[in-house]
């Protein structure tokens, strides 16, 4: 997108600010929520193109709110003010007129304070016509499976009070696998602002490794504990379940944490084991839906004692808390795990005998008052004796609890992090990401 029209966009939405500012009746409050993005979609199969296009996209989210009440329409964002400001009136007009048949909001939270922000982030991505030459050059004789996307995202927020904030970021993720004739796969993610040839040449280089890897006949493993290393991927693939039920303030005094127990310090993690939200990359907004700035970085786990737990407004006047910007689900939007001291040179040898494991599937809570978690290995994870790779493995089951895996169990976390992107692409493209270390475990149990 061009530095012309991304200004328009900013234009168009602050003069719908300007506008509803004046239409508003004395009694009424408002909030304005705004996403959009350019973005090109290319999709892969066979190592051929099998869909390609540039996509347009936006929408608003007007909330009204008036004598305790409180009412949300969302509708497109074209960028054209004629037909944004008919839509957003109509909004206006439809949600007064729901309002007074809803029932009063006790913990409702009006917006509040003066906070604004603009943080615009240009990178250096690859042309729409550079995109299949240079994603395909390397792959163009395996079986490579994947999407790339990429392109400009914004958010900003509006409201009453006169907050106001505006965030947009160029960036690209391409999400792919490579099969083996057998049908195995390693899987990857390469993403950032800028498109890096020589780093994207060693990650195709690795996943060539390991899929010559997986010609070999796999081997099965009956259940049991295993001595096993996780790759940063699968790292962030455990780390997100955190973010369903877990770091929470609602859900800590609601009984639905799997670390509430880590939160009334009956257990405790592994000193080694340290996480934060760190916003200080500028991968995604530090607003939240009510133009709260949270701060650069949070402590939420230090050395393995829960220190924070997220908490927004609506929990804060529910439980008498002190509000941090958390987002309405009061979940990570930009964790980072703490590195260690595991260099990449001795993971093997400090593995030694047990699994590698590069990838997690079907994450789900087993038991959530243990912080239990269930899930299946999937994509080039391999046997391992005496420091080399033997097999790849048949999938595996898992069932762990949390506080055995960042806890007693947890031998080391490597000394370089890795970034793991957001690749969803429902309804939006997401933004953002975990930075994560790999992880050396000991007696990980594996039940089927």
């Amino acid at each position: 997108m061009k530095i012309e029209e991304l200004s328009a966009l900013e234009v168009s939405f602050n003069q719908l600010i300007e506008n509803l500012l004046n239409k508003k009746a004395e009694n009424e409050q408002f909030t304005v929520r705004l996403s959009s993005e350019r973005s090109q979609f290319t999709r892969f199969n066979h190592a051929k193109v099998r869909q390609t296009g540039c996509v347009a996209d936006g929408w608003i989210e007007l909330t009204l709110m008036a004598d305790q009440r409180s009412s949300v329409r969302q509708f497109p964002f074209t960028g054209n003010w004629d037909v944004d400001w008919q839509l957003t009136y109509a909004a206006l007009q439809e949600l007064r007129d729901e309002l007074i048949l809803l029932p009063i909001d006790p913990y409702l939270v009006l917006p509040s304070g003066t906070n604004t922000s603009r943080e615009v982030h240009f990178g250096n991505l690859l042309a729409a016509e550079a995109v299949v030459p240079n994603v395909l050059e390397l792959v163009t004789e395996l079986d490579f499976t994947g999407i790339y996307a990429g392109g400009i995202v914004i958010k900003a927020y509006g409201d009453s009070n006169g907050q106001k904030h505006w965030f947009a970021t160029d960036s690209f993720t391409l999400d792919y696998s490579l099969f083996s004739i057998s049908g195995q796969a390693v899987k990857g993610t390469f993403a950032g602002s800028n498109w890096d040839k020589p780093a994207y040449i060693a990650k195709i280089s690795e996943a060539k490794k390991q899929l010559e890897l997986l010609s070999r006949p796999a081997k099965e493993l009956p259940r049991g504990q295993y001595k096993t290393y996780f790759a940063p991927a699968a790292v962030g693939d455990l780390l997100m379940m955190l973010s369903w039920g877990s770091v929470s303030e609602a859900d800590i005094q609601q009984g639905n944490s799997a670390l509430a127990a880590l939160w009334r310090q009956e257990k405790q993690l592994s000193t080694a084991f340290s996480l934060k939200e760190n916003f200080q990359r500028g991968l995604v907004p530090r607003f939240n839906e009510l133009g709260e700035v949270a701060a650069p970085e949070l402590p939420v786990i230090e050395k393995g004692y829960l220190v924070n737990t997220l908490v927004n407004s609506r929990t804060a006047k529910e439980y008498q808390k002190i509000a941090n910007g958390a987002n309405v689900s009061e979940t990570l939007r930009a964790p980072e795990v703490s590195p260690g001291n595991l260099v990449f040179e001795q993971i093997f040898p400090s593995l030694d005998t047990g699994l590698y494991v590069s990838n997690l599937h079907y994450l789900n809570w087993s038991d959530r008052q243990t912080g239990r978690i269930t899930g299946m290995t999937r994509y080039a994870c391999f046997w391992v004796e005496n420091g080399e790779i033997i097999a790849p493995i048949e999938n595996l089951r898992f069932d762990e609890s949390l506080y055995r895996f960042w806890g007693e169990n947890l031998v080391d976390l490597t000394n370089f992090q890795e970034f793991i992107p957001e690749v969803g692409t429902y309804e939006s493209r997401q933004l953002g990401g975990s930075l994560v270390p790999g992880m050396l475990v000991e007696d990980f149990t594996y039940t089927l």
